[in-house]
């Protein structure tokens, strides 16, 4: 099905690695099939790093086999390094994301690799997906971390992001992804990052954002993202998540306000917003120490309010 924008779930990854609790997998694949039946169809869905520093992810290839049955998901997951790719590949993932911070001090903390370092991981990466017959391949997805600032170092150059990116693309990656993992980022800043990536890169290569809601800025980035034609949004059911080696940087946008917003614009996502309050619900009642954010669910949905994805038919 055919939509004007995918939002890409990541509640499952960025969300759950942020909190302590650690939800059961028959939790975790409960989540995720009612989701998917709410209308997601992208869904980041964990991570294959060590489960001794990530334990709330150890079970990410159980999970991946899970979601690879549904019809119609991109599964994807993020991967720290080439072991962690092996074993993605190995589970069948669709896509895979490999975070790259531009801070460089945040990539020390994060990966324990310098600029030159996760370059040439990159590198191997890529070398080893060379060799995966296409039928097995995944999209492989450079997330350009820290791209609007870093609370570790502050401003990060944006000449560094974009030469970053050409960079990377040279290598061989797919894609590459603007990420506000610090919520740092605004609209003006968003629009010169998205044109200048694209105009260096091209603009097949940045398909999508990912952004977050720290200092509120989330939904006017993601708007401003929108009218610059990027198609793919990330965000994460009831707002959980943020980033452990970044001092300060909750708040994932809302899942649930970025489809109204969206549907209310006219713009198709594909996403039943009744249905995903349910889902709501149901991860709400697994992780009851948990607070879930979001206005949309807080004000119920407007009186006559007509989703775009039933208007188009």
């Amino acid at each position: 099905m055919a939509v004007d924008i995918l939002i890409s779930e990541v509640g499952l990854r960025d969300g759950l690695q942020s909190i302590e609790a650690v939800l059961p997998t028959e939790r975790k694949k409960a989540w995720i099939a009612a989701q998917h039946a709410a209308g997601a169809r992208e869904m980041e869905v964990g991570s294959f790093v060590p489960p001794k520093l990530i334990p709330q992810l150890a079970d990410t290839a159980e999970i991946v086999r899970f979601a690879r049955a549904l019809p119609e998901l991109c599964v994807a997951a993020l991967v720290p390094n080439l072991h962690g790719l092996r074993d993605a590949v190995e589970c069948g993932v669709h896509k895979v994301s490999l975070p790259f911070s531009m801070s460089e001090s945040h990539s020390i903390r994060n990966l324990r690799k310098t600029h030159a370092e996760v370059f040439a991981e990159i590198g191997r990466c890529i070398d080893f997906l060379r060799a995966v017959p296409a039928e097995r391949r995944p999209r492989f997805d450079i997330s350009l971390s820290t791209a609007f600032g870093c609370t570790i170092e502050g401003a990060v150059p944006e000449h560094r992001v974009i030469a970053f990116a050409e960079r990377v693309i040279e290598l061989g990656a797919d894609e590459v992804c603007l990420s506000d993992t610090t919520g740092y980022g605004n609209p003006a800043q968003l629009k010169r990052l998205v044109t200048g990536v694209r105009h260096a890169c091209g603009a097949d290569r940045l398909e999508g954002v990912h952004l977050h809601n720290t200092r509120g800025q989330g939904l006017a980035n993601a708007l401003m993202a929108v009218e610059l034609g990027v198609t793919t949004l990330d965000s994460s059911l009831g707002g959980i998540g943020g980033c452990p080696w970044a001092p300060g940087a909750s708040g994932n946008i809302v899942t649930e306000d970025l489809v109204f917003l969206l549907e209310s614009m006219g713009l198709d996502t594909g996403i039943d917003l009744e249905a995903l309050m349910k889902v709501r619900e149901l991860v709400q009642e697994a992780l009851p120490e948990i607070e879930l954010f979001g206005f949309t669910p807080a004000a119920g949905l407007p009186l006559g309010f007509e989703p775009a994805h039933e208007s188009s038919g």
